[in-house]
C-alpha cells in the first residue's frame, strides 16, 4: 500500500448511474454545441495507488539509469523494428508499450477503459477502486515555451511526437526545455491495435523520478479522483463486460483472450 495522502478532491460514487455522470462532467461545449471532454482518464484498481511512473517504481531515485534502459533497449531490439530508427521519442512510447521503465505514464481519452483497468483485477475486489480525471488542456496549458507556443502554433489541445520531438531531441533535454517540475500530454502514434483501441495516451514530467500526485496536488483545479466503492465493483465489472470493454478487445491477441475467459469464468463467490 501506498503512503497515505489526502486528496482535495475526492468524490466516492454510489451507483453506475452516478460514476457515467460524473465522468461526463463538465463535458458541454456551449461553443460548439457538442459533448467534448478535456479530461484524461486513469482507472486503478487500488485507490491508494499514486501515480508513480514505472521507472520510478522500478530503479527508485536513481535517474542515471533512464538512459541506460533506453540506450540497451534500443540496441538489442530487432532492426526490424523500424518505430525504433526514429527518434528516442518512439523508442521511449514502444519501451512503455512492451513493458519497459520508463518515465510515462498511460493514460485514455475513454472514461469507460478508465473503469476496466479500476475493476479488472479481481484479487483487489477487497479494496476501493479509483478512476484519475485531469484536465489535461488546462495542465498543458501551464508548459512553459518553446513547447506552449507550439501547442498555440497548431491550435492544438495536446502534444503530438512530431511537436515534442521538434524541441527535445535527447533525455537529457526534458527539465533544459520543459522546465523544473512540468508535466505533457501527448498522443502517441497508432503503432499497433492496443494503443488504438485503448485510446491511448500519455504523461511525461521533466524530472523522471517525480510523482504526478505531488504537482497535481499543487493544482487542485486539475484533477478529480471518482472513488468506485469496493461493493461496486462487480456491477460496473459485468457492464463493461456486457457493453465489450474487455481485454479481449483492449489487448487484441491471444494473451488478451485468455485473460478474459479466466477473468469471466471465475466464480464470484470465490471473491466473498
Amino acid at each position: 500500500m501506498e503512503d497515505q495522502i489526502i486528496y482535495q478532491n475526492d468524490y466516492v460514487v454510489n451507483s453506475w448511474k452516478e460514476l457515467c455522470e460524473e465522468v461526463y462532467q463538465d463535458s458541454w461545449k456551449p461553443g460548439m454545441g457538442r459533448y467534448r471532454s478535456d479530461y484524461a482518464f486513469r482507472g486503478l484498481s487500488d485507490s491508494s495507488y499514486q501515480l508513480k511512473n514505472s521507472f520510478l517504481r522500478n530503479c527508485g531515485s536513481r535517474p542515471e539509469l533512464e538512459y541506460h534502459l533506453l540506450r540497451n533497449f534500443r540496441k538489442y531490439s530487432l532492426s526490424k523494428e523500424a518505430q525504433l530508427s526514429g527518434s528516442f521519442w518512439r523508442a521511449l512510447v514502444k519501451a512503455q508499450h512492451h513493458g519497459l521503465p520508463t518515465r510515462l505514464l498511460d493514460w485514455t481519452y475513454s472514461p469507460f477503459i478508465a473503469m476496466h483497468f479500476a475493476t479488472v483485477n479481481t484479487d483487489k475486489y477487497d479494496l476501493d477502486g479509483v478512476i484519475w480525471k485531469v484536465d489535461f488542456v488546462k495542465a498543458n496549458r501551464l508548459i512553459s515555451d518553446p513547447l506552449h507556443q507550439k501547442l498555440f502554433e497548431e491550435k492544438c489541445n495536446a502534444f503530438t511526437i512530431e511537436m515534442l520531438e521538434e524541441s527535445i531531441h535527447k533525455l537529457s533535454d526534458f527539465e533544459q526545455v520543459m522546465g523544473p517540475n512540468q508535466v505533457a500530454f501527448f498522443e502517441p502514434p497508432s503503432m499497433d491495435e492496443r494503443i488504438v483501441n485503448q485510446f491511448a495516451f500519455f504523461s511525461v514530467m521533466s524530472n523522471p523520478t517525480a510523482v504526478l500526485d505531488d504537482w497535481l496536488i499543487e493544482h487542485p483545479e486539475l484533477y478529480r479522483r471518482l472513488i468506485i466503492p469496493k461493493e461496486l465493483k462487480w456491477e460496473v465489472r459485468d457492464k463493461l463486460d456486457q457493453a465489450n470493454i474487455t481485454e479481449r478487445v483492449l489487448f487484441p491477441g491471444l494473451d488478451g483472450l485468455a485473460h478474459w475467459l479466466k477473468r469471466h469464468y471465475k466464480p464470484a463467490s470465490d471473491l466473498l
